[in-house]
């Protein structure tokens, strides 16, 4: 009776070894099993590799190909918002947390010769070091930025406190180096501005961070209360964020019904509606929009126009379209990649061209603004564009 029971799981425990083995040497299969139990697609990474460790001349760095090899099949995808975090990477994309980190102050978006600039913080050293809005930051550290990710050259631009970086900047198609020396930088959220001769409040966002919606009501509760009649919203270098902040700042203004929906090959599609009691269901609103106003600053601008809320001004937003997700692997690192694109409530998708990589392709068609508003970056002192809208909630 023994010798009978102890068969079967002696046979289970050889079959399951053996194909384990075979599993991770598939070229020893006949060609009919390989067919019938080998996925090829899946295992041809795994074999190549296999066949580097095993017959190479030489000893390498396994963990470092792998990485190589995650980075070259995201390339693959010809995606400018997709990439590959390396365990490094992914801790210094978490060192932003409570919108305060170790830096210089600015906010970027990824272009072919690094990093352009969106926005300098008042305050900030890079503010301090004459850093601009429209700079290209093509070196850090005496290292390229071309062709890196947002994440992989912000984290080449940031490090600890009272260190220098140096910066090479392209600006109207000339080289200007600049070190610029690191600080604890907290980026302000909401900042207000009231024209009490307008009776117009300027409330700018400058990223949908955690809390950001409360930041906002409150910023225009006061004016109000100080007899502002009208509001600009200025979103204008403001690369997007929660999309759960987006949905809270449109129901500030909107009285239910849709801002945005989200479609995906593997994701279900999804409405974000408005809440139904907004805090500011009438007043006067003007959206002031720039290049560089993305992701759900797009979203807040695409609804509150398509819903005929707002006004929106400025000049064509950057036009992205679509949302990404970061899946973590269990090595450490994570998949940032683009799962799905999201759509205005008049159906507009603002990808245009997608997600290509290369500046003649890489932005959408984005929002057009209702009436152009441009700031004149000779005169200082005065923001036409704000101004412009300012005039545009009186009228």
């Amino acid at each position: 009776m023994l010798r009978r029971l102890l068969l079967p799981v002696v046979l289970v425990a050889v079959a399951l070894c053996a194909g384990m083995w075979l599993g991770g040497h598939p070229d020893r299969l006949p060609g009919f099993a390989q067919n019938a139990f080998v996925d090829q697609d899946n295992v041809v990474v795994a074999e190549a590799l296999g066949v580097l460790n095993r017959r190479y001349y030489r000893e390498f760095d396994q963990r470092k190909m792998e990485e190589a090899a995650l980075r070259a099949a995201v390339d693959s995808l010809d995606d400018q918002f997709s990439a590959y975090l390396s365990p490094k990477d992914l801790k210094a994309f978490d060192q932003i947390k409570d919108s305060k980190f170790e830096g210089i102050g600015v906010e970027v978006q990824q272009v072919d010769a690094g990093l352009e600039i969106g926005n300098v913080y008042d305050g900030s050293p890079a503010k301090r070091a004459g850093l601009q809005g429209g700079d290209i930051i093509v070196r850090a550290g005496g290292k390229s930025l071309a062709g890196l990710t947002t994440q992989a050259g912000s984290a080449l631009i940031r490090g600890p406190i009272d260190t220098t970086v140096e910066l090479q900047l392209r600006r109207d198609g000339k080289l200007i180096d600049r070190k610029v020396k690191r600080a604890e930088v907290r980026v302000p959220a909401v900042e207000t501005e009231f024209d009490k001769d307008a009776k117009v409040g300027v409330v700018r966002l400058a990223s949908f961070s955690t809390g950001a919606h409360g930041e906002v009501q409150a910023g225009i509760d006061k004016m109000v209360k100080e007899g502002a009649t009208g509001i600009v919203f200025d979103l204008r270098g403001n690369p997007g964020g929660l999309v759960a902040e987006a949905k809270l700042i449109s129901s500030l203004f909107l009285d239910g019904g849709t801002i945005v929906t989200t479609r995906g090959r593997a994701v279900r599609e999804r409405t974000i509606e408005a809440g139904d009691d907004p805090a500011f269901p009438k007043v006067p609103l003007v959206v002031l929009v720039d290049e560089n106003s993305a992701s759900a600053a797009e979203i807040v601008a695409g609804a509150l126009q398509d819903r005929k809320r707002a006004k929106v001004l400025g000049t064509r937003t950057y036009g992205k379209g679509v949302f990404q997700e970061i899946i973590p692997l269990a090595q450490g690192g994570a998949m940032d990649i683009t799962v799905g694109q999201y759509f205005t409530p008049s159906g507009r998708n603002l990808g245009g061209a997608g997600v290509t990589k290369g500046e003649d392709v890489s932005r959408g068609k984005g929002i057009a603004p209702d009436a152009k508003a441009v700031d004149d970056p000779k005169t200082e002192d005065v923001d036409e564009a704000q101004q412009t809208a300012i005039d545009a909630v009186k009228q």
